[in-house]
Parts: structure tokens; C-alpha cells; sequence
């Protein structure tokens, strides 16, 4: 089944790509989801729709590829995080306003540029939905830089993103620059969701961020298990809904988040199971004891 993922270029670079995405996303979303901030990459993601109708505009307007869609929608991604980041210092008291702004100005934006370049057309409806076919070889580069840098920070701010996720105070005290990681943090959300829209679309990229977290976390033990496991479902999902979306001839994006649905409920359903079983064990050996 994956002979034809390897003889054609363009299957090649979505493979890779997929690959790379299934990685980052998860491993990031982690961090997200425990700093309870799984909003964020909604808002982010209507903002880089709006960068991606902004590029598709003007390369229709101007009929030149002045602007690719990939590059506009990045941009626009990171300008929204540097957006969301003032915002959360103007509203000190009530932080959480940022991301529904931003989210509004990312909506209204893109109904705006759609409604000036007459509509939507097949390149915009692949970059909703994701597509198996529109990852070329420099998107491929640029994921590939964006996943490189995704990691590095990880591996060298690790502790104090872990500091901050879960005791923000403490890592005030201990002198570590809450401001500064946190601005590098949403840069690297920016750059994970734009980067991602290729593979899984706009209305389905924060999914891949925070399902394979909420499946990893009823079964993990630690927060480092609860990445790995994160990245395992990401993966399985990425793969299986790429193979599967390039065979059925649909876009890859609903059925990479159908996947991870059933896994998430498929892995609830084992918890609770094993719960339940190992409570009764607990039972009948309290019987025997007595």
C-alpha cells in the first residue's frame, strides 16, 4: 500500500510531511493542552486561514506567485500569536479574552479576502481540508526547518516549559523569564498549526494537537509518557489517514481526525475496563484476606 507513497514525488513529500507533523504537533499540543490553552490553536488557525486567502488573492489578482498561500498563511499565523501575547498583557486580568478576539479578527479576515477573490476555489477547499497531493518540495524544506527549530527549543527550554505548564509562580520565583518563553512558545504554536494545515486543513489542525494528548493522558503516568504516547497516536493517525484518505479519494484531514476520535474513545473504554477489572481483583482479594 505504500509503494505508490514512494514512487511519486508529490506522495513523497505529504508522506514525509506527515511524518514530520504527526512529531511536532502532538509533542507541542502537550504543552498546550496542560497549560490549558487548546483554544489558541483554533484561533491561530482561522488567522492563517486568513493569510492563506490573503495569498491566494493576490496571486490571483496579480497572477504571479508573488506570495505563495503556505508562506501568507505562516505569516499571518505568527503576526496572530504576537497578537494574542499583547493582548493577554492588556487584559491581565482576563487573558483568556485574546484568543476569541484573535479567532474573530482571523474569521472575519478570511470572509473578507474569500469574498474578493470571488469565492473559494480547489486550491483554498485543499487547504481547509488537507490534501495528499499539495505539499511541494520546499513546503517540505520549510516543515522540515520549522520541526528542527520546534525541537531544539523544547530540548533546551524543557524545564522551564515544564515549569511554567504546571506552576507558573514557582517558575516566576525561581528567576526563569515567564514572558520571554511564553512569547517563544506561542511563536512555535504559530509556526506547528500553519505548518500542519497542509496535511490535516484549517478546521481540522488543532485536533491533531490536543486528541492524541486527551487519548495519552488516561493512560500515561508522567508528563514525559504522556508526550510519547502522544506522538504514537499522532502518528498512527497521520499515516493511516493518509494512506486511507489517498485510496478513498478523500481529504486527509477528517479522516486523520476520525481516527484519533476512535482511538481517544477505543483507549477510554480500555481505562475504564482495566479499571474495572483490577478493582475487582482488588475485591476478591480482600475476600480471601478476610
Amino acid at each position: 500500500m505504500l509503494a505508490n507513497f514512494f514512487e511519486y514525488e508529490f506522495l513523497r513529500n505529504t508522506f514525509f510531511t506527515g511524518i514530520i507533523i504527526g512529531i511536532i504537533a502532538p509533542l507541542l499540543g502537550t504543552f498546550v493542552v496542560v497549560r490549558r490553552l487548546s483554544l489558541i490553536a483554533d484561533a491561530l488557525s482561522h488567522v492563517t486561514l486568513a493569510g492563506i486567502a490573503f495569498g491566494l488573492l493576490v496571486e490571483k489578482k496579480t497572477g504571479t506567485p508573488l506570495l505563495t498561500p503556505f508562506y501568507s498563511g505562516l505569516g499571518f499565523s505568527v503576526i496572530g500569536s504576537i497578537f494574542i501575547e499583547r493582548l493577554r498583557s492588556v487584559y491581565s486580568a482576563f487573558q483568556e479574552l485574546a484568543i476569541p478576539i484573535i479567532l474573530s479578527a482571523g474569521v472575519g479576515l478570511s470572509v473578507i479576502f474569500i469574498s474578493i477573490a470571488n469565492g473559494f476555489n480547489t486550491d483554498l477547499y485543499n487547504y481547509l481540508f488537507g490534501s495528499v497531493s499539495a505539499v511541494s518540495r520546499q513546503d517540505l524544506y520549510s516543515i522540515i526547518i520549522i520541526a528542527i527549530l520546534v525541537c531544539a527549543v523544547i530540548f533546551f527550554f524543557y524545564k522551564e516549559l515544564f515549569l511554567l505548564s504546571f506552576d507558573e509562580e514557582h517558575a516566576n520565583v525561581t528567576g526563569i523569564h515567564s514572558k520571554i518563553i511564553h512569547f517563544i512558545f506561542i511563536l512555535l504554536t504559530a509556526l506547528v498549526i500553519a505548518a500542519s494545515i497542509r496535511i490535516v486543513g484549517v478546521l481540522l489542525v488543532s485536533s491533531l494537537m490536543t486528541l492524541p494528548v486527551a487519548a495519552s493522558i488516561r493512560i500515561a503516568k508522567g508528563f514525559k509518557q504522556t508526550i510519547i504516547y502522544a506522538i504514537i497516536y499522532g502518528e498512527a493517525a497521520v499515516i493511516l489517514g493518509l494512506i486511507s484518505g489517498y485510496y478513498l479519494e478523500i481529504p486527509p484531514g477528517g479522516t486523520i481526525v476520525m481516527l484519533l476520535i476512535i482511538l481517544l474513545i477505543v483507549t477510554i473504554v480500555c481505562k475504564k475496563v482495566v479499571n474495572h477489572l483490577m478493582g475487582r481483583k482488588h475485591r476478591v482479594d480482600d475476600e480471601v484476606i478476610e
